[in-house]
């Protein structure tokens, strides 16, 4: 018993070609997985995550930009060669079910669903944010109590605005898959122009004295009041939420015209340029502006601008940020509702949820994906859900790595159209890291994701595992 027990606990699923109702249509090309992807990862990172980030590490963030995008670096790696080994959509979930078993695959995809889930919430409150800055800022603002979710020993509010952006974004998405990429490629272009305003405006009032002290909390993690990690690895836990997002590129493989190439094309492409932007964008800001005066400020790019006098400027950054965001939004939960159609048409989720749309799109999916995220937006403070997310990717980017290498051992001539460099250097790098960053994070969010793993393997043994039809 035991050993049919452990037999139908690691069951692989084969790839297979799906039945033409639910054969989504290969509408994507690299240029459009690079937006993708760079629409994903430029956001709420640097736009507002730098200034949690500045809080925890003082001018040390930079090198907390640096050790969360070598740790994602290699990440990456790892991805592009299991997308165009494995071509189907479900990113980490599906390589996993394919490679080390179901129920690893349902913990990797439990994970997943609060990763893209809460990616969503925290970019849509983010902003959120922004846009009521802006509308503030010309006396349209929105009353307190519909611009922020509940806060302990405060008012109760919900956060109006962050609804609205994903019910935007999610009709966009069911719209389809083409329109939603060229509209992205054109917000993706606005976005970096952007932050190369700011860079422009800002790297002139660079001044060295405000890189001291340069860390002044410390190299490591040092828990704080209310269990908050500070120092330059704790801050790195917290801003690695600025480089994900090239994952999101993955699920996309059964809708890419040439997965072979555009696949490894747009997750590495994306992942270099943006490790690039990053880091110019964040020394321009701590050398701008002292980090005191940004340190956890919602709209932190805006907020330099206007402290070295460039108000206007600012508010040229904060409308282009209003609009240009919700690609960060449209990234991610295009990847959620991909995540949640495969696990429905594994029998983990209703089947029926599985069904497109006559524009070839997983509408229904999609819109009970929307819904979940708008109460999460709407009622979660911003570092709660940013810093829990964190934790869903860390446990796909770790599966995904060990993936690599269990099929370098089991497949070694396998096909594998991209091969990451120094595989045995890279993947264990990415393992470790990703280790590493999970240990610097808060104690609530580490206890709190594994309350929501042993609900999820609660929910594998009672209900899932008993639809999945690969039994």
């Amino acid at each position: 018993m035991g050993e049919a027990l452990s037999n139908s606990l690691f069951r692989r699923k084969i790839i297979t070609e799906q039945p033409p109702e639910h054969q989504l249509a290969r509408t994507l090309s690299w240029p459009h997985l690079v937006a993708l992807g760079v629409g994903a990862i430029v956001g709420t990172g640097i736009l507002t995550l730098i200034g949690v980030g500045a809080d925890r590490a003082g001018p040390a963030v930079l090198l907390s930009f640096v050790v969360a995008g070598a740790i994602c670096a290699c990440a990456a790696l790892c991805y592009a060669e299991m997308a165009t080994m494995i071509p189907a959509s479900g990113s980490a979930y599906t390589y996993s079910y394919a490679t080390l078993g179901e129920v690893i695959a349902w913990v990797v995809g439990w994970s997943l669903i609060l990763e893209y889930s809460l990616v969503v919430a925290t970019v849509a409150v983010g902003w959120a944010g922004y846009a009521n800055g802006f509308l503030d800022a010309r006396g349209w603002g929105l009353p307190t109590y519909l611009t922020h979710g509940p806060v302990i020993g405060g008012a109760f509010g919900i956060n109006l605005l962050a609804i609205a952006i994903i019910a935007i974004v999610a009709g966009l998405l069911m719209l389809g898959t083409r329109e939603s990429a060229r509209i992205n490629t054109g917000l993706v272009v606005l976005k970096i122009a952007t932050l190369t305003l700011f860079v422009a405006f800002s790297l002139p009032h660079f001044d060295a004295a405000n890189l001291h002290p340069f860390a002044p909390l410390g190299y490591g993690s040092t828990a704080g009041a209310g269990g908050v990690k500070y120092g330059m690895m704790g801050a790195a836990a917290i801003i690695f939420f600025a480089f994900y997002g090239f994952d999101a590129i993955s699920t996309a493989a059964e809708e890419t015209k040439n997965p072979d190439r555009d696949l490894a094309i747009g997750i590495v492409g994306s992942m270099v340029a943006c490790t690039i932007i990053y880091l110019i964008v964040a020394a321009a800001a701590v050398g701008a502006l002292h980090y005191t005066k940004f340190a956890d400020s919602p709209e932190p790019l805006a907020l330099i601008l206007r402290g070295i006098g460039q108000g206007t400027v600012a508010a040229v950054v904060a409308a282009a940020a209003v609009i240009a965001l919700p690609t960060v939004i449209l990234g991610f939960l295009y990847g959620q509702s991909r995540i949640f159609l495969v696990m429905a048409r594994d029998g983990f989720l209703p089947t029926s949820l599985a069904k497109l749309s006559s524009r070839g799109t997983p509408a229904r999916i999609t819109a009970v994906t929307a819904v979940l995220v708008s109460i999460l937006a709407a009622l979660t403070p911003l570092d709660v859900i940013a810093s829990l997310a964190n934790a869903g990717t860390l446990c796909a980017f770790i599966a995904v790595a060990v993936c690599v290498l269990v099929l370098r051992r089991r497949e070694p001539n396998g096909r594998r159209p991209f091969r990451t460099p120094l595989a045995w250097v890279v993947a264990p790098g990415a393992i470790l890291g990703c280790l590493y960053l999970f240990t610097s994070l808060q104690s609530i969010t580490q206890i709190s994701f594994l309350i929501w793993n042993a609900i999820g393997l609660a929910i594998y043994f009672l209900y899932a595992r008993r639809r999945s039809l690969v039994a």
